[in-house]
């Protein structure tokens, strides 16, 4: 890795199957240096933005809209997981401004000193084409099991749930195609920190 997109430090897009532990990961490579995108906070902080908020409120009614006047993030996720044109038209009311906040996130990561290495952590990071943003890509992998179990511990998921969220991204094939590591998460904290550290250093990102 020696020329780089944004500047003197390389971005690491991470993605993965869902319920394979990308937080965790993303926590191992903040140990080393990293500074962290968190896309999914990104997201939420859209839904706070007024134009946003009255954009979704126009398209699907009060009924998206708590009390206080924030969205019902619920309510949403009801309403695009079970139609994927309505998915869409969420994707495009939040996604340009998340990719504008992760751009200048970018930016300040690039300018700070204490930074190693940039961390972009988008389980929708091919979906919403910001492929093109990052120098390499990591995807976090985990056996099926072990995701269904962690799941249902977390959010209290079932396997139908997770199979209509995994219908809501593109295959697992494809995105493992698209990575240039794989880092498999099943084996406890310390061995993904072990894992990590492997990947880092043959990308010569750790001394």
């Amino acid at each position: 890795m020696t020329a780089f997109k944004h500047g003197p430090k390389p971005v690491v897009g991470l993605i993965g199957a869902i319920g394979a532990g990308k937080s965790t990961a993303a926590r191992c490579l903040a140990a080393r240096g990293a500074q962290v995108i968190d896309a999914d906070a990104l997201g939420h902080e859209a839904l706070r933005q007024p134009d946003i908020i009255a954009q979704l409120v126009a398209m699907w009614g009060e009924r998206v809209r708590k009390p206080d006047g924030a969205l019902d993030r619920k309510e949403i996720g009801r309403i695009v997981f079970a139609d994927p044109a309505q998915r869409n038209a969420l994707e495009a009311a939040v996604f340009p401004y998340i990719g504008e906040r992760t751009h200048d996130a970018i930016a300040s990561a690039q300018a700070n000193p204490d930074v190693t290495f940039v961390v972009l952590d988008a389980a929708v990071l091919l979906e919403a084409g910001w492929g093109e943003m990052v120098d390499k890509m990591v995807y976090v992998n985990a056996p099926r099991a072990v995701r269904v179990a962690r799941l249902a511990t977390r959010s209290g998921w079932t396997e139908s749930e997770l199979a209509a969220r995994e219908a809501a991204q593109l295959p697992a094939e494809q995105k493992k195609a698209r990575a240039d590591a794989i880092l498999t998460n099943d084996a406890g904290p310390d061995v993904l920190q072990d894992r990590v550290d492997t990947l880092l250093s043959r990308w010569q990102l750790v001394p």
